[in-house]
């Protein structure tokens, strides 16, 4: 198993590599972020042997429970990248230095107020669904801007810049579509320049289309399966838009 995950993310880089050269980039201003949703401790540990530092959790409960077996690497940093709930941010801001997945005024106001207890900042990025997917948690790209300035207000939250899901089961025409139209929104924003929005980071690129994200320049791709190996959980466990959005 540690051969596999190793050899995965020797592959994973490589293909990073290639998706730079091939759009003019340089491999150093793309970050990746291993997505642990269900991988066991073992294989997250193999991937810190390989070098690895950057993990992101979907899940409140998976990180309240993954972080104190893996304090003990101080060089690890956690970012949160699944849909968050209301009643789940006192325990995301514990433990992560980014969340990637702020999709809404509401969620905004719950962190700024934990934070503020807290005496506390936090660096976000804006969730887009660019996808116009039902299935899909994020702002429509209609309003993004709106969105972005509202949380802009709050002193506690850093706005770094935007998150997106490129289409599901798509072709790489439709995947492209939705990282270009993110990139188009990073640029209005910044025209804005808003007071603690910087728009520096892109995340965008999941296991299947993180080459594609990288040449429609993301800076953070989210590669889970592609490392770890495949889920016993369907995508629908972590992206249903039908669970209830603040209990």
């Amino acid at each position: 198993m540690e051969n596999l995950v190793a050899g995965n993310l020797k592959t994973v880089r490589q293909q990073m590599e290639v998706a730079c050269q091939a759009s003019g980039r340089n491999l150093e201003d793309v970050k990746l972020l291993l997505a642990t949703k269900t991988v066991p401790l073992e294989k997250l540990q193999m991937a810190m042997q390989a070098g690895e530092t950057l993990f992101g959790e979907n899940k409140a409960q998976e990180l309240r429970g993954k972080f104190p077996l893996m304090e003990q690497y101080k060089q690890v940093e956690w970012h949160f990248i699944g849909h968050l709930q209301t009643n789940k941010v006192k325990d995301v801001v514990k433990y992560v230095t980014l969340i990637h997945s702020v999709d809404r005024l509401k969620l905004g106001q719950a962190l700024h107020q934990q934070l503020l207890k807290e005496n506390k900042t936090m660096n976000i990025l804006v969730q887009i669904n660019t996808s116009y997917e039902e299935s899909k948690f994020g702002a429509p790209p209609e309003a993004a801007l709106e969105l972005v300035e509202q949380l802009s207000q709050f002193e506690t939250l850093n706005v770094k810049g935007l998150m997106t899901i490129g289409k599901l089961n798509a072709t790489n025409d439709e995947t492209r579509h939705c990282f270009r139209l993110l990139k188009e929104i990073q640029s209005q924003v910044r025209e804005k320049k808003l007071s603690r929005v910087e728009m520096d980071i892109l995340s965008m690129g999941m296991s299947g289309d993180f080459t594609v994200a990288i040449e429609e320049g993301a800076t953070i791709i989210r590669v889970g399966t592609k490392v770890f190996g495949q889920r016993y959980l369907p995508d629908s466990y972590y992206w249903n838009e039908n669970a209830r959005q603040d209990d």
